[in-house]
């Protein structure tokens, strides 16, 4: 897929670009593979660790346009991770995330226009299903406009796709590193927003193989969701510190008690495969597509009536013992 091809990925600092980055060296022959940032001291850092010849290394912001075009010239593929993430954060700060994750989204897909791109993938998450907070909010607008790029791409040749995962398992920010620091200060409690809260979950390596696959099944406007189990967070706390009692501290602002990965609205446009879901795009593009047949030739059905993919009523959920194995094989997301 990547061989003899140029990448570039937004936010390719962050744990997902490095663990992208990891995968495409090993297992492809690329021309060049190229962290678009804008902190220079993690590029810094991320330079002692990659030292192949493809890599390079551009700051900026995804916010500047002008820079995302010169630095998508002679790109054949892009991977859009950079975003604001911090529910928290996004709440007391909305501009500066409408910036990054809304207007960002725009440059992205204009400076994929631009030099005629071959095809992007963008990030998403599930709180931008049915969301209630702006960060949710502004990555369902993202998700929107990436799939109606399709339908304003005209003569050019690059096509669109988004995929849609959980919580990754250890990344940065993450529920993970927050009670393992707490457990490692000698805590004498874990704090738990709400006993019934329920999230998905997923390895960096799964989140890093599904970009990867979506790059060869996709079409274009579709927005894959993988098929990934839920947890409960008593459950997390149960697996990491089983001895510790929890303190119920109430929901943060912004917080759901279940997340949705596939919305009940959406029921009429998803289609279900082994392995994901699609949730097909609402509009008509000039460029017909069978999503029911991906490129790579998976078969997939309409999901039932009324069908909502949830984390609460989620079929597969993992419990303590198997989150201690998944947290024991995945210390260095």
């Amino acid at each position: 897929m990547f061989n003899g091809k140029s990448l570039l990925i937004t936010g390719g600092t962050g744990s997902f670009g490095k663990a992208f980055i990891r995968h495409v060296l090993k297992h492809y022959q690329p021309k060049r593979v190229v962290v678009f940032s804008r902190d220079e001291l993690k590029q810094f850092e991320m330079q002692q660790e990659f030292n192949a010849p493809q890599m390079r290394f551009f700051i900026g912001d995804v916010r500047d346009r002008e820079r995302l075009v010169q630095a998508t010239r002679g790109i054949d593929y892009l991977v859009h991770a950079a975003a604001l993430k911090q529910v928290p954060a996004a709440e007391y700060n909305p501009s500066e995330c409408i910036k990054t994750n809304i207007q960002g989204a725009e440059n992205v897909i204009n400076a994929a226009l631009a030099n005629n791109l071959e095809k992007v993938i963008a990030l998403s998450t599930d709180k931008a299903a049915n969301p209630i907070n702006l960060y949710g909010a502004t990555k369902l607008v993202s998700d929107k406009l990436f799939v109606a790029a399709n339908n304003i791409a005209g003569g050019h040749q690059t096509r669109f796709a988004v995929v849609r995962y959980g919580n990754v398992v250890g990344s940065r920010g993450s529920v993970v590193p927050f009670f393992a620091k707490l457990i490692a200060e000698g805590a004498k409690e874990l704090p738990i927003t709400d006993l019934r809260m329920t999230r998905f979950w997923i390895t960096l390596q799964d989140g890093v193989e599904l970009v990867d696959k979506s790059f060869r099944r996709m079409y274009g406007g579709e927005i894959f969701v993988p098929k990934i189990p839920s947890a409960r967070m008593t459950d997390l706390a149960a697996a990491m510190a089983p001895n510790l009692p929890l303190k119920i501290i109430g929901i943060r602002p912004g917080e759901k008690l279940h997340e949705i990965m596939c919305p009940v609205d959406s029921a009429h446009q998803t289609l279900e495969f082994a392995g994901h879901y699609v949730i097909c795009p609402a509009i008509t593009f000039a460029v017909q597509a069978d999503y029911k047949i991906s490129a790579i030739g998976e078969t997939g059905t309409p999901v039932v009536e009324n069908f909502e993919y949830s984390s609460g009523t989620n079929p597969h959920f993992l419990t303590a013992i198997e989150l201690r194995e998944l947290l024991d094989n995945n210390q260095d997301a």
